[in-house]
């Protein structure tokens, strides 16, 4: 592994995560493509995109920004599931299964910006 953020647990996940909410939206109807579709992948990727981005070369404290902005992404992927299942895209299930992805996910960012302090 060439790059430091390759061996973070939190940014695996993250990767993960963009998959899951790729395959979630492909049952999202067209008229949603660019709308809801767009808006939460966008949002998925920006968190494993910032916590590569700011894992590299930067210090603690640039670090904690750009895991800042990732946990915030975080936090726009809960919005855009809420939703989501209000407009009836995903059900109950699926809204749950990724809400605890996130609350994981948004718990392992907050931690390692606990230790860069």
């Amino acid at each position: 592994m060439a790059f430091k953020f390759e061996q973070l647990r939190v940014w695996q996940k993250a990767l993960d995560l963009t998959l899951d909410v790729s395959n979630l939206t492909k049952c999202f109807p067209e008229e949603e493509r660019f709308n809801l579709t767009s808006q939460i992948k966008r949002a998925a990727d920006s968190i494993a995109l910032n916590i590569a981005e700011g894992s590299t070369g930067q210090t603690d404290k640039e670090f904690n920004r750009f895991l800042g902005i990732a946990l915030r992404s975080g936090i726009e992927v809960v919005a855009c599931l809420f939703i989501a299942r209000k407009r009836a895209l995903i059900n109950d299930n699926q809204f749950q299964e990724f809400y605890d992805k996130l609350t994981e996910l948004s718990k392992m960012i907050q931690a390692l910006r606990n230790t860069l302090k």
